[in-house]
């Protein structure tokens, strides 16, 4: 029903999530991230639980691929849910369960991971990955510019209605009071 795009930028260490559905309410669903910490996007029959446990595992010196077994082995319906994972060193782990619906699946690259499930087919993470990979721009702007690519390629399969991007830095909210930097949400378009 997703696809979205977990990443780290390493000149800056911002943190964020970029995703679309034809579900509503995506953008504040399924991007979860924390300055320092990592990022992490749950999707499909999404567990929201899965992002404060996962930032907390991070938080506490879990690598990505700790957090996500650990998230993953304790959960019964692990089968229908898809997640991403970045940590604030720019390492990756994504699991896709086995009864997601398809096309779905993910592409790992340094410092990001790109899933998605209810997908035109595979081409919609590959353009996400290599449009990721090539751009260049702030971290918001990549995202966006993959999530784009994943679109042209026919994203989610049953169209489109809500998204979201979430991008966070240490005190990069308003007046420093905060870390989002840029938080963005379509409810239901």
């Amino acid at each position: 029903m997703t696809f979205s795009i977990v990443a780290h930028d390493p000149t800056n260490g911002d943190l964020g999530v970029a995703v679309q559905s034809k579900f509503p309410n995506a953008g504040v669903s399924i991007p979860f991230a924390q300055a320092g910490v990592g990022a992490v996007a749950t999707q499909a029959y999404c567990n929201t639980g899965f992002g404060p446990r996962g930032l907390a595992l991070l938080k506490n010196g879990a690598t990505s691929q700790q957090a996500l077994e650990i998230l993953i082995s304790s959960d019964t319906e692990r089968d229908y849910r898809q997640v991403g994972i970045v940590d604030a060193q720019g390492r990756t782990a994504a699991f896709t369960g086995g009864k997601c619906f398809d096309w779905c699946g993910s592409v790992q690259g340094e410092g990001f991971t790109a899933q998605g499930n209810v997908l035109a087919g595979s081409g919609v993470v590959e353009a996400m990955a290599e449009t990721f990979s090539t751009s260049s721009g702030t971290l918001a702007e990549r995202l966006l510019t993959a999530l784009a690519a994943g679109q042209a390629q026919g994203g989610d399969r049953r169209g489109q209605q809500s998204a979201g991007l979430l991008v966070v830095r240490e005190g990069g909210g308003y007046g420093g009071h905060d870390d989002r930097l840029v938080e963005i949400s379509v409810y239901d378009h």
